[in-house]
């Protein structure tokens, strides 16, 4: 009983086995089926258009010359499309796929025309674009020449998937025009030739070697890259009647490959080891530049150089703080590098004293709007007390005068006096014109016209009340 209830079971584990397996090789089968470039491949086509594709003469040295021109008039003004365009018409691209092909098939003859041409394709390039930037007026530095002076890892993989796209593209029986276009694009085989002939002719050899740097990875790896593909679809091999030739240059072609091969991964290495080293000394100053303050107004790293020189200037760093940040290179995988840190004292003192006199500026200026607010309360003060003056005299009585007249007018009149009198009630103060008058004793009382003389002292002061008092 127990037994027949084990089988079941058992069956049930054997079929979800088979199942997966089934599913396993269906989903391996899909795959390969999917990635598989052998289905559809003309290898005899293919190895003819390469072969068209190598000889540079009559229409294709032409073709050459006037899109190397192009791509110059394109790096000099900065315009990527025109760049695009030079390099969609370039034949660069022939000979370096031959040098793949060749060596993939053993192909002694096609690899002297391959590497004669490409020779002359280059020698023809970079006499074209030295001619074009030999006119002063072209020889502006501008960021698209610069930019093909310093290769990086990155040129090495869009070089590699590049090369692998193309011969893939090629090998097919119809062959995918658009993708041709595009890797002739990316590759970009054409601009590192137009640069070395700008730097041929402004005579800057670091520019000149830089850009032929670039432009051998990217001519290497695509020929590496066709070479691959090439042994991967078991391209037929060149025949030889002399078997001992043949194993010569069988012999000859694989070490060539190699040679290319090792060249190819000491370049990649290369590349990474200094893009590494770059990435890690920016991010070894931009921590020292945000943690100590430190104003870095220069900085200098060569991977070539086992310095890193950095120039501060505006707040410098301690004799601690450089002896604990050289310590810390280690931790940014920088051994073996020496950091020198310059800090001009001089300067310092400079700005030391840039900085008193500001300071003493803004103090005078200080200085200067407070003596000038004290120059506008003053000129109100006078202002105030000018108006009062002016209100005074307003109110001055001319005495003498009046005394004159009135002793012209009134010949009774013995003396007068003039005065302000203060009147209170207790709850306000009033202010009353008070004159006062004596007669001589001889004049009679009904002479003596004091109500006529209040009215004219009244008209003649120009005043609304007056009080006359005799005396």
């Amino acid at each position: 009983m127990e037994e027949n209830q084990a089988n079941p079971t058992q069956e049930k584990q054997e079929n979800v086995k088979k199942e997966f397996k089934s599913f396993t090789v269906s989903i391996k089968e899909f795959f390969l089926d999917l990635l598989d470039i052998r289905e559809g491949t003309d290898k005899k086509e293919t190895i003819q258009k390469i072969k068209d594709g190598i000889p540079v003469k009559n229409h294709t040295a032409w073709i050459l010359v006037f899109s190397i021109i192009i791509a110059s008039i394109g790096l000099n003004v900065s315009s990527t499309a025109v760049v695009i365009g030079a390099m969609l018409v370039s034949p660069l691209m022939g000979p370096i796929l031959g040098i793949g092909l060749s060596i993939g098939i053993n192909d002694i003859d096609t690899m002297k025309r391959s590497l004669i041409n490409l020779g002359v394709m280059i020698a023809l390039s970079v006499v074209t674009s030295f001619l074009f930037f030999s006119i002063p007026l072209f020889q502006e530095l501008t960021p698209e020449l610069m930019a093909r002076t310093k290769p990086d890892v990155r040129d090495v993989l869009i070089a590699t998937a590049g090369g692998f796209a193309l011969i893939i593209a090629l090998s097919r029986h119809r062959e995918i025009t658009n993708a041709i276009a595009g890797i002739a694009i990316a590759t970009a085989l054409m601009p590192p030739l137009c640069t070395a002939g700008y730097g041929l002719a402004v005579g800057n050899i670091s520019y000149f070697g830089g850009a032929m740097f670039l432009f051998i990875i990217n001519a290497v790896f695509i020929a590496l890259a066709t070479f691959v593909i090439v042994k991967f679809l078991r391209f037929p091999m060149v025949k030889y009647i002399n078997s001992a030739k043949r194993k010569r240059i069988a012999q000859l072609a694989s070490i060539l490959a190699l040679i290319i091969f090792s060249f190819s991964i000491y370049q990649f290495y290369q590349l990474f080891q200094e893009n590494n080293y770059n990435q890690n000394c920016e991010l070894f100053i931009k921590d020292l530049k945000e943690k100590t303050g430190a104003g870095i107004i220069d900085q200098d790293f060569d991977y070539k150089k086992s310095d890193i020189d950095l120039v501060i200037l505006g707040n410098n760093l301690t004799e601690q703080q450089k002896i604990e940040w050289e310590g810390k290179l280690t931790e940014y995988n920088l051994e073996g590098r020496k950091l020198n840190i310059k800090q001009d004292e001089e300067d310092l003192e400079l700005l030391d004293k840039v900085k008193s006199i500001e300071d003493l500026y803004v103090k005078n200026q200080k200085l200067i709007a407070s003596k000038e607010e004290s120059l506008q309360e003053k000129d109100i003060k006078i202002q105030e007390l000018s108006l009062a003056l002016e209100k005074l005299t307003s109110e001055q009585i001319p005495f003498l005068q009046v005394s004159k007249e009135a002793k012209i007018n009134y010949e009774g009149l013995k003396t007068i006096s003039f005065s302000k009198v203060l009147v209170t009630n207790f709850e306000s103060i009033d202010t009353i014109p008070v004159a006062s008058i004596r007669w001589y004793d001889s004049i009679a009382e009904e002479k003596r016209t004091q109500a006529k003389l209040a009215i004219w002292l009244k008209t003649r002061l120009n005043l609304d009340t007056l009080v006359v008092k005799e005396e």
